[in-house]
């Protein structure tokens, strides 16, 4: 990889790019919604902005096991939650735009708040856990399960926050409650080189592979859930180490 994408100035830039490509995305989705449609035009715009911010931060993105997966999966009929671990801020866009169906985020309260994303993010119907009251949280979870029963299939990093230091941490169990309420299997995801290409605190972007693999999914009916957390906890461990 060439020297100057990894010159400190150079990754201040990218950071400052993509900050400039998010508020472009989130003023061009409502308007291109009207014509569109909302799915169309988020993953449409969702899916620019990963092939943006790739070029301009040297990444080299790959996407493996999709093509495994069931085709109720593949084709939306089936809905799922996928779990997946969170190494960076570049995960929830590239999985939003690379996932081969149209999914929604279970996202922290105070996202709300973030000028234009926020807005955004409530418009696509993301929903929102106020992870600071169990009683708001769990009413929170019931309406996931509700949706995802409906058709809806959503995405969820089971530890609750980034990494600090690239390794997995320990995983919360909403997620899993979750699932087996809305009856529906899980989809384990292993991020691997995210931590790298821009760790959490970090103010640079740095050049390298980025790669998203996908397990095949893991029924959550008439288990229990801790067998369920164990089983999906060792397939994302594998997945993110390329096992």
């Amino acid at each position: 990889m060439s020297n100057w994408r990894r010159n400190p100035v150079w990754g201040l830039a990218t950071i400052l790019l993509m900050g400039l490509n998010v508020a472009l995305a989130c003023l061009t989705i409502p308007l291109t919604s009207i014509v569109l449609g909302r799915q169309r035009a988020f993953l449409g715009i969702a899916r620019l902005w990963c092939r943006v911010a790739w070029a301009v931060g040297g990444i080299r993105f790959r996407i493996l096991g999709w093509d495994e997966l069931p085709e109720d999966i593949r084709s939306g009929r089936q809905p799922v939650v996928f779990m997946s671990n969170h190494q960076s801020h570049l995960d929830p866009p590239f999985l939003i735009a690379e996932l081969g169906v149209y999914t929604v985020f279970i996202a922290k309260r105070e996202l709300k708040w973030v000028p234009l994303l926020g807005q955004l993010i409530w418009f696509m119907g993301f929903i929102f856990i106020n992870r600071q009251n169990r009683s708001k949280a769990i009413e929170s979870l019931k309406d996931a399960a509700r949706r995802i029963q409906q058709g809806q299939s959503v995405v969820i990093f089971p530890e609750g926050t980034r990494t600090q230091d690239g390794r997995i941490q320990e995983f919360k169990k909403g997620g899993f409650a979750l699932a087996q309420d809305a009856g529906v299997p899980i989809v384990p995801i292993g991020i691997s080189g995210g931590f790298e290409r821009l760790p959490k605190g970090s103010r640079r972007i740095l050049p390298g592979d980025y790669t998203v693999r996908i397990g095949l999914p893991v029924a959550t009916v008439g288990a229990s859930r801790e067998a369920v957390m164990a089983t999906v906890r060792e397939r994302i461990t594998a997945l993110a180490e390329g096992r």
